[in-house]
């Protein structure tokens, strides 16, 4: 059981930030190279063969590729290097970022207003439940698109295409439980080498047609969508893939810093990307009958197969960062009462944040397999990926104007300004997208719909079950209870009993069950609490608070952030200065573990009641997410109405 409570939202844009010395900023920026960039960084396998599908009714003309390029040019330039690089990455939470982070510090921001705390949750619930589809589709297109480079190499290839790609997938989750502490020092150094390769060829093929540089103008895409319209506004759809990843310079911030994302970014991956849309634009000009796959063809045909293989190791790169950043997203939304307690292993004794989630781990594969057997190529695949991809985008910047007012209250019209033109853009990007329902679009949309009524019915159930605990709990205060059961002289015996109590101030439903079935007392007697802030992380110092309630009888409160390594043994361990001897050796964990009864008028509809009593006793184990011995462990029944 947990609690949770609110935190002082960040003062302003520049708290806690990091600050790495000089000596340290190249060591970031190469290990951000490796983790941040690898989705957009590998956005060019798949952007301008997906714009110029048939399918989109767009012509292949000299008119039509330069905007194109212009558009994708003047994207990269607008929403990732202004909107993300320079403004987003300074709304951060206690120098984190990522929605959920957002999501806290907005939610913090307006607490005096319940009304907006509650729809901000929602809109912030949705976008965590976008991001859920976004990382089904990342891994499939991606190391699809790199392994359809057999095609070009050899047509005959074309049938070891899907094979190849749900082989190399396969084996990325199953690795995902040795952790990525060995190959991740590579990681760096692999996407330097890809992103060198792909602007190096980008500016051999500038060389054959230089007239492509008139793209960098911005009049071009603007004279494009004025020229035609309704088609503009549909390959807007596919332009967008060329940011898709942009969500993970924020998401990021708190592993590296704002400054190693920022150097990286404008000194390699965007005069890369920018290099190699202008040379796939210059090819298609001179051969337009590139257009199936553009990217390989930018090599000889001698480069192909390296390419091949170093396309699919850096598509892995980008599936391993979005695979990663799922496990995390998920665990932070254990932490706020968004999904059920699961089993979190960490792969790395020295790394915090690396971790695996087994539950997630084999539902994101086996989605993933199914996009890719499904759709059965990138190009497919493409016109699912945007509306993941813009939603997340436009819910980011709705947040993002809530903390510009209220955490660092802003000036309101400045806020607008600020905000607006943004959220314009992904306005447009996101409708644009929505035309592609029946095409794909469906797809993201289904799996963020089964994800956000997952997430909503998980945490407004907790919230009643926990309500309905303190209600029943309430009705025997803990002070005078423990006073009368001394007073009687109870049997005590030896060890700690430790009872996990979402209040502090009230009888645990288990310790009077332990008391009706075994009639003793132990020698050391714990009501614990765990509470999670609204903030990332919590210092050591500040973990664990002990208060002396009666003879051998303690309150203790752990306090975590969102992001925190839950290990109530260890927090305790630590504890021994506050008067609270602990030995885990001689604990006993006492749990309560609810039967849930669905009644009429309780707060949740019948069909969401029993939803959350499904996920409550078959989804996750409690004891391993709190880490503690299982043989240690005894669980109490109590009914609990909802």
């Amino acid at each position: 059981m947990g609690d949770s409570s609110s935190a002082t939202p960040a003062a302003g844009p520049s708290h806690g930030a990091h600050h790495a010395h000089p000596q340290a900023l190249g060591g970031l920026a190469l290990a951000a190279l490796g983790v941040v960039y690898g989705d957009i960084g590998t956005s060019p396998l798949y952007t301008l063969s997906t714009v110029f599908d048939p399918g989109n009714g767009l012509a292949l003309d000299a008119f039509n590729i330069v905007s194109i390029v212009s558009l994708i040019f003047w994207s990269l330039m607008i929403v990732v290097s202004l909107k993300y690089v320079a403004l987003i990455l300074r709304a951060n939470n206690h120098g984190e970022g990522g929605i959920m982070a957002l999501l806290a510090l907005a939610a913090s921001s307006v607490s005096h207003r319940p009304r907006l705390r509650h729809a901000l949750l929602i809109v912030g619930v949705m976008g965590a439940a976008l991001f859920f589809g976004d990382s089904v589709i990342t891994p499939a297109i991606s190391v699809l698109s790199a392994v359809e480079g057999l095609e070009v190499a050899a047509p005959e290839l074309k049938t070891f295409v899907i094979p190849v790609t749900l082989v190399a997938l396969i084996v990325l989750f199953v690795a995902q439980k040795h952790g990525t502490g060995g190959i991740g020092a590579v990681f760096g150094p692999v996407m330097v080498l890809w992103l060198v390769v792909i602007g190096v060829a980008g500016v051999a093929n500038i060389a054959v047609a230089p007239v492509v540089l008139v793209a960098l103008n911005p009049w071009r895409g603007l004279a494009f969508c004025l020229h035609h319209h309704w088609v503009a506004f549909v390959a807007l759809g596919a332009v967008v893939l060329s940011l898709t990843g942009a969500e993970a310079l924020y998401a990021d911030m708190g592993h590296f810093g704002k400054r190693p994302i920022r150097l990286t970014w404008f000194g390699l991956v965007f005069p890369a990307l920018a290099l190699n849309y202008l040379g796939q634009g210059a090819l298609l000009l001179a051969n337009p009958g590139a257009v199936q796959n553009p990217f390989y063809r930018l090599f000889p045909q001698w480069a192909i197969f390296p390419m091949i293989v170093l396309a699919t190791i850096a598509t892995v790169i980008a599936s391993q960062a979005v695979i990663s950043g799922t496990y995390s997203m998920a665990m932070q939304a254990m932490h706020l009462s968004f999904l059920p307690r699961m089993n979190i292993v960490h792969t790395s004794e020295r790394e915090f944040g690396q971790i695996y989630v087994p539950g997630i781990n084999w539902i994101l594969l086996v989605a993933v397999i199914a996009a890719v057997v499904g759709f059965g190529s990138s190009t497919a695949l493409g016109s699912a990926y945007g509306i993941a991809v813009t939603g997340t985008m436009l819910i980011t910047t709705c947040l993002t104007f809530f903390v510009v007012r209220y955490a660092w209250h802003y000036n309101w019209a400045l806020c607008v300004l600020a905000t607006a033109f943004f959220l314009v853009i992904d306005a447009l990007f996101f409708s644009a997208n929505l035309l592609k329902i029946v095409q794909g679009g469906w797809f993201p949309l289904a799996l963020g719909a089964v994800m956000f009524t997952i997430m909503a019915t998980w945490g407004r159930g907790w919230q009643l079950m926990m309500a309905e605990a303190r209600v029943r709990a309430g009705k025997k205060p803990l002070k005078p209870y423990l006073d009368a059961l001394l007073a009687s002289s109870p049997v005590r015996v030896g060890g700690t009993a430790i009872f996990l109590t979402p209040d502090l101030e009230s009888v645990p439903h288990a310790l009077i069950n332990n008391l009706r079935h075994n009639r003793v007392l132990h020698e050391r007697v714990a009501f614990l609490t765990v509470v999670t802030k609204s903030v990332p992380k919590v210092p050591e110092s500040e973990r664990v608070k002990v208060a002396l309630l009666a003879p051998g009888c303690y309150q203790v409160s752990v306090i975590y952030g969102f992001k925190d390594d839950v290990n109530l043994p260890q927090a305790l361990a630590a504890a021994k200065s506050s008067g609270f001897a602990f030995d885990p050796q001689e604990a006993s964990w006492f749990l309560s573990r609810a039967l849930v009864v669905v009644a009429a008028g309780r707060g949740m509809g019948f069909w969401r009641g029993r939803l959350f009593a499904v996920m409550l006793h078959n989804v996750g184990n409690i004891a391993a997410y709190f880490n503690l011995p299982a043989s240690r462990v005894i669980e109490l029944g109590a009914r609990v109405e909802i």
